[in-house]
């Protein structure tokens, strides 16, 4: 026990501890005064503790005993994603959270993350490094995450559902799909999106119409604006013109903790979660923006440097996922706040307030520590 827990990277323990710094401090400006949050700042450094706990505890599991029951994991978690439907909570138009007590929430299309990511890795390393086949390989792992990815859809969380393509191909990158799959891939990615922009733009008022019907007007709105800017209603635009005017009122050393202008006059909305970037551009300016993404290189490029190490191909194959999924929240996160992409429910890594998010983010962190620890014995691999 005493020899895996010595095999803890602790770079990365120092860096998620300043990351666990910012978000506190950062959840506290962004909260502060207002009544509907109490004291989410210390709710947000318990989760964050109780992270450390869960990471440090998964570092002493061996990552392949749970790989070998993958198809039991996924089944649990889809069922938990069908359950959630009929007996969760709605919250902001989406159900997609089980009430566990009062004020304690838990999302099962966060867990569904890391259980997808295991069971891709399973099924990608029985080629053993090997190109992968289309009919042997890419479809059945195209199947397996489009389950996940049509019932996300269903809650709607179109968020976490793009997280599941996203986290696909990373890993089908990293297990040798082959060229011409890949360039059939994004040929069909490319066309398909310039016939969705031809379609939404010829039938918008159609598809403004049947979105509203089904209650989901949000979503017109978001991709009507991201789309056609110009043409968007002033409310459809309030979150990403004020949070563009936020961040550049921050200049380069921001206008002071917690003296974010914007931010204390409410104009942005959700501070605390999905626009907590905001706050850090509009109070810490360019250089605390830059100091968090530097902490998010740092972060990656010990995770892929673990993936080099690695002597199991599964245990490259979940850290690449986790990369993956990473790398790609904090693209869209802080890409949607500089109106690089559209507004969706996807928070910051490590930052954003939440505590099933986070403490997922951990496990996942705790996966990766047991994959380092548990490759001094590979010829325990299965």
């Amino acid at each position: 026990m005493l020899n895996k827990l010595k095999r803890i990277d602790f770079g990365i323990m120092l860096i998620l501890g300043l990351l666990m710094v910012i978000s506190v401090l950062v959840v506290r400006s962004a909260t502060y005064g207002n009544p509907m949050y109490p004291n989410y700042d210390l709710k947000q450094l318990i989760f964050f503790l109780a992270g450390f706990a869960v990471a440090v505890f998964a570092t002493l599991f061996d990552y392949r005993f749970f790989l070998k029951y993958w198809y039991v994991l996924y089944g649990f978690g889809v069922l938990l994603l069908v359950l959630v439907y009929f007996f969760g909570v709605e919250i902001n138009g989406a159900r997609s959270w089980f009430k566990l007590a009062d004020g304690l929430l838990f999302q099962p299309a966060e867990f569904m993350k890391i259980l997808l990511i295991m069971t891709v890795a399973s099924i990608l390393a029985r080629r053993d490094g090997d190109p992968l086949s289309f009919k042997s390989d890419l479809l059945p792992v195209a199947a397996i995450s489009l389950l996940p990815f049509a019932l996300v859809m269903i809650q709607p969380d179109l968020g976490n559902a793009i997280i599941y393509i996203v986290i696909l191909l990373g890993m089908l990158w990293i297990g040798r799909v082959k060229y011409w799959h890949v360039l059939t891939g994004i040929a069909l990615m490319v066309v398909s999106l310039i016939l969705f922009v031809a379609m939404f733009n010829t039938y918008n008022e159609e598809i403004e119409q049947f979105l509203s019907d089904k209650g989901k007007h949000h979503w017109y709105e978001r991709i009507n604006t991201f789309i056609n800017p110009e043409t968007a209603s002033d409310d459809a635009k309030h979150q990403s013109e004020k949070s563009l005017i936020a961040i550049g009122s921050g200049g380069l050393t921001g206008d002071g903790y917690m003296k974010g202008d914007m931010k204390n006059r409410r104009f942005i909305p959700y501070p605390y979660s999905d626009s907590i970037f905001v706050v850090i551009g509009e109070e810490f300016g360019f250089q605390g923006a830059a100091l968090l993404l530097l902490l998010y290189f740092l972060l990656i490029y010990r995770m892929i440097m673990i993936a080099f190490q690695c002597t199991d191909l599964k245990g490259s194959y979940i850290i690449v996922g986790i990369v993956s999924m990473f790398v790609f929240q904090i693209f869209q996160n802080i890409g949607m706040m500089i109106g690089l992409m559209p507004i969706t429910g996807i928070t910051l890594p490590f930052i954003s307030y939440g505590g099933t998010s986070l403490l997922i983010n951990m496990v996942c962190i705790g996966l990766v520590f047991s994959i380092r620890a548990h490759q001094q014995d590979p010829e325990q691999a299965t």
